[in-house]
């Protein structure tokens, strides 16, 4: 008998703590199931993007190929408008404006770059300002090529900011600031890359001594 009396007693304690606690329960375990399901739901849709953009990207790698500059405009077009928060996105911008520089359209090249720019990722924004403030030397807009490098950037485009920045200077003749520039990137450059070092070097001995 004291057993059941236990019993019983243990069983009205339950239900007391169920009609105080139970809504509570009930609604959070509905939220953690929600935002499982959005979870999933975010990873298939991801999936579903990336699958679909790295279709897009092969025609874009294909006009780039053939050379074919209107269909790698509407191809970059199309990718970087749907699908443009993918990597995709940035990687068509540095394929298209590659291609589009080579044949001449320097505006249009110009513009990928600047979408890289604003929309990359840290690895992919930094060569896009690298590439696009050669493109500025080559027009002879060498201001805003230098403006464009004015941040210090991560330590893995330490070498290559400081290698374009002694580009433009040396064309704006400034020999103190080149060699400045120069030095700066050899020094961030990695030890395993001769052939980077021996280009810089050859740039820093073209400046003469100060």
């Amino acid at each position: 008998m004291a057993y059941d009396l236990e019993e019983q007693e243990q069983l009205e304690n339950l239900k007391a703590w169920w009609r105080q606690y139970g809504s509570f329960l009930t609604w959070v375990l509905i939220a953690c199931l929600l935002a499982f399901a959005a979870w999933n739901g975010w990873n298939a849709w991801q999936r579903k993007q990336a699958g679909e953009a790295a279709v897009l990207y092969e025609q874009v790698m294909k006009a780039a190929e053939a050379r074919d500059v209107k269909r790698i405009q509407r191809a970059a077009g199309d990718l970087q408008q749907k699908y443009g928060k993918t990597a995709y996105g940035q990687m068509t911008a540095l394929v298209a404006a590659k291609v589009l520089y080579e044949a001449g359209d320097s505006a249009a090249a110009k513009t990928q770059l600047q979408w890289a720019v604003d929309h990359g990722d840290a690895e992919y924004s930094h060569l896009a300002r690298v590439r696009l403030a050669g493109v500025l030397l080559d027009e002879k807009a060498y201001d805003q090529g230098l403006a464009l490098l004015k941040d210090e950037p991560p330590a893995a485009f330490a070498s290559l900011y400081a290698d374009r920045r002694g580009d433009l200077l040396a064309a704006q003749d400034k020999r103190d600031d080149a060699r400045a520039a120069y030095r700066q990137a050899l020094d961030k450059l990695s030890a395993n890359d001769a052939g980077m070092r021996q280009i810089i070097q050859f740039k820093l001995d073209a400046l003469g001594t100060a």
